[in-house]
């Protein structure tokens, strides 16, 4: 087996995401959208699951619940979220949408579904589909192992 790391297929993926958030970014930058891909992942699924919890959305956006935290303190700043205490749990908060966070939500998930066409071209339905499997395959030989 070679070494050289730019041999790893976990080289590879890494550097496939990191060259799609490169690219995502700057296309949500030149739309002058106020939004980083993290702040429109944590809108986007608060939008989807009203009533999650801060430590189940970190994992649904693969963060440690501190960069979370941050991440909302700036959603809140720029008043795309308003975050009130829970009426039971003095430890959890209740975290709402605004009309100026739906707006955006809007109109970054445009140029999401664009990137991701864009990022997904001359590649077929079954390489897309084979590729899940072998990383859905990765992903469970990694996590029986833990």
């Amino acid at each position: 087996m070679n070494n050289n790391i730019t041999d790893v297929i976990f080289y590879t993926i890494e550097k496939a995401i990191k060259s799609y958030r490169k690219f995502a970014q700057k296309r949500i930058d030149q739309a002058k959208l106020d939004i980083t891909i993290d702040q429109w992942l944590v809108l986007n699924c608060l939008s989807k699951n009203k009533n999650i919890s801060q430590n189940k959305l970190a994992e649904l956006i693969f963060k440690d619940v501190t960069s979370v935290t941050r991440i909302i303190d700036l959603l809140v700043k720029k008043e795309y979220v308003i975050r009130s205490f829970h009426s039971s749990d003095r430890r959890r908060f209740n975290l709402t949408i605004t009309e100026k966070g739906d707006a955006i939500i809007r109109q970054a998930s445009q140029i999401v579904n664009e990137n991701r066409s864009t990022a997904l071209e001359n590649i077929s339905a079954e390489e897309v589909k084979q590729a899940d499997l072998i990383l859905q395959k990765l992903i469970a030989n990694c996590k029986k192992s833990q």
